[in-house]
């Protein structure tokens, strides 16, 4: 597998990681008890780690993935529509994921009110992802080169930074497929490789999410 396979898989896991955690929302809703500070606040840690993810994930597809796909889709208005829809589609997610948040932090929020913003994220997030890896994925390798697509994976190690890292993978495989999570943790060094299973592992699982 080379490494711009590597990288693809890692954006494809990405996807059913937020998928998984779109799940763990679904179940917050049967769980939310305004009562329980505890499941609250285990559910506030999954939400805030969801949410990082989910911006960093997005920030790198649209300043670093999407420009460097228009700069060679200039003649290709059909394809160009598809990254218009990408942009768009992230646009409609964020106010979802500020309903969401005021959901969370009130309370006595009823229980109606936070399924209501929980659906209407995970039909708009869900609905994304898949249009995402249908129509979007598909023109990567037809447009960039693999020099570019390092780019795009370098420019979101920076964004993540090594801090980030050691939160990012333990999430990114929380529940991966070995072949998945082998192919990912080839493209480690060795050194982060050990501080994965050493040190971040332990400390993510330390950690209380989702109730």
């Amino acid at each position: 597998m080379s490494s711009d396979d590597i990288d693809m898989t890692m954006m494809l896991v990405s996807h059913n990681a937020f998928r998984r955690d779109l799940g763990h929302l679904r179940r917050a809703v049967e769980q939310h008890s305004a009562e329980d500070p505890e499941r609250r606040r285990a559910v506030q840690n999954g939400w805030s780690l969801f949410k990082l993810q989910l911006h960093n994930h997005h920030t790198n597809e649209d300043k670093s993935i999407w420009p460097r796909m228009r700069a060679r889709l200039r003649d290709k208005p059909d394809d160009l529509g598809v990254l218009d829809a990408m942009e768009a589609e992230h646009d409609r997610i964020d106010p979802l994921l500020a309903a969401v948040d005021t959901a969370l932090a009130d309370g006595t929020a009823d229980q109606e009110r936070f399924a209501q913003a929980i659906a209407e994220l995970d039909d708009a997030l869900s609905g994304h992802l898949t249009h995402e890896e249908q129509d979007a994925l598909p023109l990567v390798p037809v447009t960039l080169t693999s020099d570019e697509w390092q780019e795009t994976a370098k420019d979101m190690r920076d964004l993540v930074g090594l801090k980030g890292a050691a939160e990012f993978f333990p999430w990114l495989l929380d529940g991966a497929p070995d072949k998945d999570a082998d192919a990912i943790l080839k493209l480690m060094p060795a050194p982060a490789r050990l501080m994965y299973r050493r040190m971040w592992v332990p400390k993510y699982a330390k950690e209380r999410r989702w109730g």
